[in-house]
């Protein structure tokens, strides 16, 4: 019964869905307030629905309802509960039900909030968010139903993934569709903007929320993801340029550039329709990549299915939305303001460098990522493109992103002082200077371009803190002055430094562990040490390990440093046995030596000639690589700081104490003598 309940209460979110198009568009064209309120209503009673639905299949998940197809392909009881848990989303059909589920979350909130909107915008925001709803769910109840019953039911069903039976896997995927999700509201807006015929600076104050939400939470979803990556498949990096990690990167780069964009267009009224445009771009991003991992196009660690079938049905709905979006674009777009005019030289002139260069880089993301799928399609012939394409392309492109990003602070709106800016970031630009010496000095030749990296990453963490103490007033006011303006910052301005300081970290990280990565590769027998950079491994014992679902081979080594002992781990080689087969994982061993990590790894067993056994082990010392995952959460902590600046979250100023009523003086008459 819970299952039919769930396919119940699926079916009737659907149903829900297009009577929310049905009465918002009705309301929308009679300018009715009830049957407004009755679409409203619609799009709460559609989350709920879907609520109920992913509850079932949860509670079909925790206790191994092997009736279900979905189960018995994704989950058994020896599973541990987490996992059980997982499972619920950590297949094609129920990630589909989980992406419906944030869809009809978002549309709720937009429905039941906002009541400063204009309700012609708000309207159409809500009839665009159910039509959106209507046609995921539409092809999640008819071409994937994770509620779908087995005539013979297993004793005991498949495993969930292997490879997605870890703790941020668990996480993850929520946390990556929350921000491919939030989007879609961002999406909505600007159909409704282009619908009404207006984006002025209230359209932005709307907008912008929307976007740093989702930002935030596609930030925390990737990181999740590339921390996973890197200790997970055991192969020492955090990123590949994966098909499957463009994929998520594109809709995180255009909805940078839209982060930016909504700013000019909110202060000064100006970039519309550039606004509007970056807004139907990230959604459609998001969905190119729910279209990547799910249609079989593109084969990766991180695909959810292989059907051809249901890839095409989901390539329909992007072509479906992008489309109508962009068509209604190009036929409105002309119509709005130009907005306000601007010099060369301005803060206005920094954002949309800033903007081009983002779009360029996704761009490029784009191109190379499916560029060999359509080659193959025309010519019959395989070929790849790799990580020195995108290293070759998209570094050049995020430089000039970064020199610019500390200067574009310190420029006045609508005509600055470029070379006052510069003039600010001199001692910035010094610290960058060094760090690029430093790194130089410290790396190989070969390596060279880190060392430039380096010397990025530092100017924009000091060009921001440098922007931080201009705003204090730091070295011209006295110390308590100081402290006072910057208690006084509003949690905006907090946000943004917070951001620009996680990027800076970031590039500073990544850049120090490309150039002084060291990587050892040993063939060791129990008792045999190795040298890795300044640090001896010795490899004490190998032996068997039963896991909750899973056997492995765990070995134990200890790492030393001028013989003192730095640290002990336990990598294993794990073997899931499956009815399709078994699957081998590794699980590296980590060891944190500040913001440096040793990193282990237990290869394949080797029979020796002399009876005696050995395995592969592959260590490698990451210098920093805590900041290349530090950075990005920064960034996530920044966009949460701005979101909870209250003239943000609501798109109005904070209200200022009425001040009381002033009682008129009566005036005495003059006393004549």
């Amino acid at each position: 019964m819970i299952a039919e309940l769930g396919a119940f209460a699926f079916a009737l979110a659907f149903a829900l869905s297009i009577a929310q198009v049905g009465l918002s568009v009705t309301a929308r064209i009679r300018g009715s307030a009830m049957l407004r309120g009755a679409g409203e209503g619609a799009a709460g009673a559609a989350f709920l629905s879907v609520l109920l639905a992913f509850g079932c299949l949860m509670i079909s998940f925790l206790r191994s309802d092997f009736s279900l197809l979905n189960v018995a392909e994704n989950s058994n009881s020896e599973q541990p509960l987490l996992y059980r848990f997982a499972a619920s989303w950590g297949s094609h059909e129920g990630s589909m039900i989980l992406w419906c589920l944030a869809l009809t979350a978002f549309g709720a909130v937009v429905a039941l909030t906002g009541r400063n909107l204009p309700w012609k915008l708000k309207t159409s925001t809500v009839a665009t968010q159910g039509w959106l709803g209507a046609l995921f769910m539409g092809y999640t109840l008819f071409a994937s139903n994770p509620f779908v019953r087995l005539l013979e039911v297993p004793v005991e069903g498949a495993q969930l993934k292997p490879l997605l039976q870890d703790p941020a896997m668990a996480f993850h995927p929520p946390m990556l569709y929350l921000g491919y999700v939030g989007f879609s509201v961002v999406f909505s807006f600007a159909i409704a903007a282009l619908i009404e015929g207006k984006a002025d600076a209230a359209w932005a104050r709307w907008v912008r929320p929307w976007t740093l939400a989702a930002w935030s939470l596609l930030t925390t979803g990737i990181t999740l993801g590339s921390f996973w990556a890197y200790y997970e498949l055991g192969w020492g990096g955090w990123w590949a340029w994966d098909p499957v990690e463009n994929a998520s990167f594109m809709p995180w780069l255009i909805g940078t550039a839209l982060l930016h964009s909504a700013i000019v267009t909110e202060k000064r009224g100006a970039m519309q329709g550039w606004t509007i445009f970056l807004a139907l771009c990230t959604f459609s991003f998001s969905m190119l990549g729910t279209f990547t991992v799910r249609s079989g196009t593109i084969m990766s660690v991180h695909a959810f299915a292989t059907d051809p079938k249901r890839g095409i049905i989901l390539l329909a709905i992007m072509a479906l939305a992008s489309g109508v979006g962009f068509t209604l674009f190009a036929w409105r777009a002309p119509k709005f303001a130009p907005g306000g005019l601007y010099a060369p030289v301005s803060r206005e002139t920094t954002l949309l460098l800033n903007n081009l260069f983002l779009a360029a880089a996704t761009l490029l993301v784009l191109s190379g990522t499916l560029f060999p799928t359509v080659y193959e399609a025309v010519t019959g012939k395989a070929m790849s493109v790799g990580a020195p394409f995108f290293n070759v392309t998209f570094g050049p492109i995020m430089a000039l992103a970064l020199v610019i990003l500390p200067a574009g602070p310190l420029i006045a709106w609508k005509r600055g002082d470029i070379q006052g800016a510069f003039q600010r970031l001199a001692l910035a630009g010094g610290f960058a200077l060094a760090a690029a010496v430093a790194g130089y000095a410290l790396v190989s030749p070969k390596r060279a371009l880190a060392a430039v990296g380096c010397g990025l990453g530092m100017w924009v963490i000091a060009g921001t803190l440098t922007e931080l103490a201009e705003r204090a007033q730091l070295g011209r006011a006295a110390l308590s002055e100081v402290f006072r303006r910057l208690r006084g910052l509003p949690r905006g301005a907090w946000g943004m430094t917070l951001a620009h300081l996680g990027m800076g970290v970031f590039v500073l990280g990544a850049c120090i562990e490309i150039g002084g990565k060291v990587e050892v590769v040993k063939v060791m027998a129990a008792g045999d040490t190795m040298d890795f950079g300044a640090y001896q491994l010795r490899l004490d014992s190998v032996g068997p390990f039963d896991g909750p679902n899973y056997i492995a081979e765990r070995g134990h080594v200890t790492v030393t440093k001028h013989g003192s002992p730095v640290c002990q781990g336990a990598p294993e080689q794990r073997t899931f046995p499956q009815p399709q087969g078994r699957t081998d994982t590794a699980e590296v061993a980590l060891c944190y030596r500040g913001a440096t990590h040793l990193y282990v790894r237990l290869g394949d067993r080797r029979p020796g000639p002399d009876g005696v056994d050995r395995w592969m082990i592959t260590s490698y010392v990451n210098p920093w690589a805590t900041l290349i995952f530090l950075g990005p959460f920064l960034m996530a902590l920044g966009g949460v700081t701005s979101l909870s600046d209250r003239r943000l979250r609501l798109g109005v100023a904070r209200k200022s104490k009425a001040a009381a009523p002033v009682k008129p003086v009566k005036r005495r008459k003059p006393v004549t003598a």
